[in-house]
């Protein structure tokens, strides 16, 4: 092959790599899901890396109970968790086909029977115990400053051991 190929076909290679590079950016970047919860009280977003970015409580949802509440916030969440993870991997994958990095990106996704919870697993908390009473403080409490404690000033005797580089 002659060098000018060998050449043309290398950048010709780059180009797409950067194409690709670039969507993959731009598909990463827009690949937040939106889960709404079966009876429809229950709606998240969440972003890429599977970040809550929204929560939205029906008028249903303050009929649940705390305990069914919280689990169909989990359970609506992991199912957005999961859709952004799929998408994630969709703008991935012309860059990793066939590579280890898009294997470790398709095994992050879980099955969907690790996703399903049973709504039983969930007990009414504990109630919160009663919060302490507020200490007063003095009015001039919050304006005094503190000046940090100088460190110790070594004496010339010290600087004696120092250079003898002696343990005892």
């Amino acid at each position: 092959m002659d060098p000018q190929q060998w050449l043309d076909n290398f950048e010709a290679k780059l180009a797409d790599l950067q194409r690709k590079s670039a969507d993959l950016q731009e598909n990463f970047e827009n690949s937040q899901a939106t889960a709404t919860s079966q009876d429809g009280s229950v709606t998240v977003t969440v972003g890429p890396n599977g970040g809550l970015l929204n929560l939205q409580l029906g008028h249903r949802a303050v009929e649940l109970g705390a305990a069914r509440l919280t689990a169909v916030i989990l359970q609506t969440a992991r199912t957005a968790q999961k859709q952004a993870a799929q998408k994630v991997m969709e703008a991935f994958e012309p860059l990793g086909e066939g590579t280890e990095a898009m294997r470790m990106v398709s095994d992050s996704i879980p099955d969907d029977d690790q996703s399903q919870v049973d709504d039983h697993d969930y007990a009414e908390p504990d109630p919160e115990p009663e919060p302490e009473p507020a200490r007063a403080t003095p009015p001039y409490a919050s304006r005094q400053m503190q000046m940090p404690a100088r460190p110790a000033r070594r004496s010339p005797a010290d600087d004696d051991d120092d250079d003898e580089n002696q343990p005892w």
